[in-house]
């Protein structure tokens, strides 16, 4: 289970929506699987079908996360026009086993939010609880 503020999950769909057609990405910071702080990103890839970070935008946001005593524990990124599901891509680029990936889809009328562990090319769903 992966705990993000409601005022986050709201940041992130907002964004979602602020960068369409395009991919929106970001990272997540906290403690264990609560979320504290999110970072929004540039999709340098400015694409509707994949994201990449900006190296050095990431190695900034790496160092802010740890001046600030917090560990990155989820990244996250939309999917505009497809289901809030990884693609072969995205399974693909998840190299990192401890982290959260969560996934925005603005498929449908109503934004959905999923949140999966992505270990070794295999994809578990993680759930989401939202807190104030």
């Amino acid at each position: 289970m992966i705990k993000i503020p409601k005022d986050v999950i709201a940041a992130i769909i907002k964004q979602a929506y602020d960068e369409t057609p395009n991919e929106t990405c970001g990272l997540l910071a906290g403690e264990g699987n609560k979320v504290v702080k999110r970072y929004a990103m540039t999709n340098i890839d400015h694409s509707p079908e994949h994201f990449s970070f900006d190296p050095a935008e990431q190695f900034r946001v790496l160092r802010q996360a740890r001046a600030e005593g917090l560990e990155i524990v989820a990244n996250y990124h939309s999917h505009p026009e497809t289901p809030a599901r990884p693609s072969d891509e995205d399974i693909r680029l998840a190299y990192d086993p401890d982290i959260v990936y969560i996934i925005i889809s603005l498929a449908a009328e109503i934004p959905v939010v999923k949140a999966f562990s992505i270990q070794q090319g295999k994809v578990g769903e993680v759930e989401i609880k939202t807190t104030k």
